[in-house]
């Protein structure tokens, strides 16, 4: 029997070898494959997998224009609730500043990500995205996530909540923003040109300040991927609902169905009061599960309602038989 040896040192450099070639290898399949700035179409498609209708040619899921008006007239406590039932407890953020308080605006969204300076993933960033998948090479890199806004859209960004240094638009950007989506922005940040913003009729903002400093120490590392703002964590193509009370981020898969339920809870609610005021009924019997009695009534009340229902009667009906009204 032939015994055969490996002396230590040469155990010792191939494994070296080894390590290195594998090190090596690694580090030219991470330069082929760069990070994109951009989430691409199919990545977007799997984030957002439970939405089943059309979509934006990003990816991006595309809720009909037609929800995201009647989404204006739901309450942020009406939208929290179902969400809550739906096992999405951190969809809410508070504590605004608000340009146009009265107005509420809902849309698609459209996420930015940027972090603090740090001039090596920066140079990253700027030759990926101009290189690699065409973005403008002229002025900031704060314009990239503007130049793909389409109608309907709401431009998201976490800026970290900084405010000084931390203006991620003027009144140039404003005006690009919004001859694009005839929208606004909703920004964990800053914005300057607060004066001229507000002369963008239609335009509105939530923001966390403003200040006349320009934007410094800061850069975008990524458009359409998930982010967080505040206690919510938001995806591209979520349906935002901003009013003066807080905003709300609704999964797209959700928003029909939210709409509908929030629209019938409107409806009870109206219902109850008109009843609690009339001394029909007392405000346990309201306030509790209702009797057959009380349905009963409740059906009565909406065929023949006196104004125009916020659904149409097929959703109505389909709506409630599946609840056994």
């Amino acid at each position: 029997m032939i015994s055969v040896s490996i002396r230590p040192n040469f155990t010792k450099k191939t494994l070296v070898a080894v390590t290195l070639f594998a090190a090596l290898g690694i580090s030219t399949i991470s330069n082929s494959t760069a990070q994109n700035v951009g989430a691409s179409p199919e990545y977007i498609k799997a984030l957002t997998s439970d939405w089943t209708g059309e979509r934006s040619a990003d990816g991006r899921p595309k809720v009909s224009d037609s929800i995201l008006e009647r989404l204006k007239n739901i309450s942020i406590e009406e939208a929290w609730g179902v969400l809550r039932n739906k096992g999405y407890q951190n969809q809410y953020e508070g504590e605004w500043q608000i340009m146009l308080p009265e107005e509420a605006m809902t849309g698609r969204v459209v996420t930015a990500q940027y972090m603090p300076l740090r001039p090596d993933l920066e140079k990253q960033v700027k030759d990926q995205g101009v290189e690699k998948e065409g973005r403008s090479p002229k002025g900031g890199t704060n314009s990239w996530p503007i130049d793909i806004l389409t109608n309907g859209d709401v431009y998201v960004a976490d800026g970290y909540g900084k405010i000084v240094d931390g203006t991620l638009i003027g009144d140039n950007l404003g005006n690009a923003i919004y001859a694009k989506s005839q929208r606004g922005v909703i920004f964990n940040g800053s914005v300057r040109d607060q004066e001229g913003l507000s002369e963008i009729e239609g335009f509105n903002a939530w923001m966390k300040g403003q200040d006349p400093s320009y934007i410094q120490q800061m850069m975008l590392t990524s458009i359409n991927s998930p982010i967080r703002v505040g206690r919510a964590t938001v995806l591209p193509g979520d349906v935002v609902l901003a009013k003066k009370y807080g905003v709300i981020f609704i999964p797209a898969y959700l928003v029909e169905e939210l709409v509908l339920t929030s629209e019938v809870t409107g409806l009870r609610d109206e219902f109850g009061h008109q009843r609690l005021r009339e001394g029909k009924y007392l405000a346990g019997q309201i306030d509790s599960q209702w009797t057959d009695e009380i349905k009963k009534d409740f059906l009565n009340w909406l065929n023949n309602y006196p104004g125009k229902l916020p659904m149409t009667k097929q959703e109505l009906d389909d709506y409630l038989k599946e609840r056994n009204y």
